[in-house]
């Protein structure tokens, strides 16, 4: 007699259906990708199987009479402070099958959030504020390396600036598309994400997975990756884009490498990123020619030396304990821009215990890794990007003033595009059309939808940030920069406000 799997009485969801509403159209059987709908053809009836649901809401959200409602499953296990439910289920999943949990996004559990700690100071009457509506209100930056000072010699009575610039990035909105590679995502969120950059004036990042040749046209806005695996990466792919970055770690898998499933390497993506169809993609989890500073330090300037030093070349790292200290090395090995990943990241694919249980949070990394560049002097030499949990305008303001320059997002623009955060990325099934290779599926994203949807979150982000940079009193985004005077905390302790370099409200 087989063993049924215990995980299929402990299901997380429950799916009601309304028999009074019910047409038995059918909808929700094709829009589920993992078959919790069921249509008896004998019966001519719809029944469920709720153990199979992950809670994406797609077939509430398109059943055309509303029939349908997903909610969580009210069944409880005993209540144990120690054993909370999730630990019971991981267990069961594991007795189950033998094999390491898998699992999808960034990590949902309540570590403190302390963009929700910090709240932003305002103008009254002797520094009044700004009207960005009547005034004008500057959001564009420049990614990329700055001289200790500039030299200025007159000719012909004219100031004429002297000092020569390491390749800047100019960019009118102090936000970029997170790398997402390509068999992570499908290439109609690539195109969204490329047509959206464009329009904006700002960059979008490919991830490790190479770049479609149909989207080298998009070169000017694009940030290309060169990780582990070197998936994709030659001259061409090089010179295809304005920067490069150097993935180094990521904060949703800090320490650890990636890995495409075989099946998700179709015709397309084996030719992109030059591996055999149908194998698996696995990064390993070093760069097998970095162990060292000055080995980073040789493959920045290799990677300089191909693109004739017309690129900045970004390094990007998870947030861990002494993320300061690397990034001090970093800059000094020739970096123009530091990506600090925090452990809220999302991913395509981690194992559930390293997304969950490795990293720190990218308020005190940043903050950290701000301050120990500022007190060695070189916090000129490079720019800083944010990334991992950014949810809103109010945390990009609180991140520039935490020291970034720019920050990155990767969930808030997949969530633009339809995502509910089911976090089941990895099985190749999003119902959503995102995280997914399976030609049926990926049809339910419209590139041009994505384009427009992508656009209008980053202008009305856009009009928000304004609107907080005159509520201070400032008129450009590059005067908040490192700014903490504009930041206090709320509710934090004083190692707390220490680390984050900023003081309690009412001080």
């Amino acid at each position: 007699m087989l063993h049924q799997p215990i995980t299929k009485n402990y299901h997380d969801f429950i799916i009601e259906r309304d028999p009074e509403k019910c047409i038995q159209c059918q909808v929700c059987v094709r829009q589920c990708s993992y078959g919790a709908h069921i249509y008896n053809e004998k019966d001519e009836r719809l029944t469920e199987d709720e153990s199979k649901c992950v809670g994406c809401h797609r077939c509430e959200a398109l059943c055309p009479t509303g029939a349908l409602t997903i909610r969580r499953n009210p069944s409880e296990f005993r209540e144990n402070a120690l054993w909370a439910p999730q630990f019971i289920k991981n267990i069961y999943k594991q007795a189950d099958t033998g094999g390491v949990l898998l699992t999808g996004m960034g990590n949902p559990y309540p570590c403190p959030v302390y963009w929700d700690r910090m709240v932003l100071d305002a103008s009254q009457v002797t520094n009044p504020s700004i009207d960005p509506l009547r005034e004008p209100m500057e959001l564009r930056t420049w990614l990329g390396s700055k001289p200790d000072a500039i030299e200025v010699e007159m000719k012909k009575g004219k100031p004429k600036l002297t000092t020569r610039f390491s390749p800047q990035l100019q960019i009118n909105y102090p936000i970029l598309f997170s790398a997402m590679s390509y068999g992570s995502i499908n290439l109609n969120i690539h195109v969204g994400l490329a047509r959206a950059a464009e329009e904006l004036g700002i960059l979008y990042n490919t991830g490790e997975g190479g770049l479609h040749q149909s989207l080298y046209k998009y070169g000017k806005n694009t940030i290309v990756q060169c990780a582990s695996g070197r998936f994709g990466v030659d001259s061409k792919y090089l010179n295809a884009g304005v920067a490069i970055e150097i993935k180094i770690g990521q904060g949703a898998k800090p320490g650890i490498g990636g890995h495409l499933p075989g099946e998700k390497i179709g015709k397309e993506i084996s030719i992109t990123r030059m591996i055999p169809e149908g194998s698996d993609a696995i990064s390993p989890a070093p760069h097998h020619d970095i162990y060292s500073i000055e080995d980073l330090r040789q493959l920045i300037y290799a990677l300089k030396e191909a693109t004739d030093y017309e690129k900045p070349v970004f390094v990007k790292i998870a947030a861990v304990h002494n993320s300061a200290a690397i990034a001090s090395g970093i800059a000094r090995a020739g970096a123009d821009v530091i990506a600090i990943d925090g452990f809220r990241g999302g991913t395509g694919a981690a194992p559930t215990m390293i997304r969950d249980n490795v990293g720190i949070p990218i308020e005190l990394a940043l903050a950290s890794v701000d301050e120990r560049l500022r007190q060695e002097g070189i916090r000129n030499r490079v720019s800083l990007l944010a990334a991992g949990g950014i949810r809103c305008s109010a945390d990009v303001v609180k991140a520039i003033a935490l020291g970034a320059d720019a920050i990155y997002i990767g969930t808030a623009a997949l969530i633009t595009v339809g995502c509910t955060v089911c976090q089941r990325c990895y099985t190749g099934k999003c119902p959503w059309g995102i995280a997914t290779n399976d030609p049926y599926l990926a049809k339910r994203i419209n590139p041009d939808i994505a384009h427009r949807r992508l656009a209008n979150l980053v202008r009305a982000w856009g009009h928000e940030i304004r609107e907080m940079l005159g509520g201070m009193g400032l008129n450009a985004i590059e005067s908040l920069r490192g700014n903490r005077e504009k930041l206090r905390g709320v509710g934090l302790n004083e190692v707390e406000l220490n680390i984050l370099g900023i003081k309690h409200a009412g001080a």
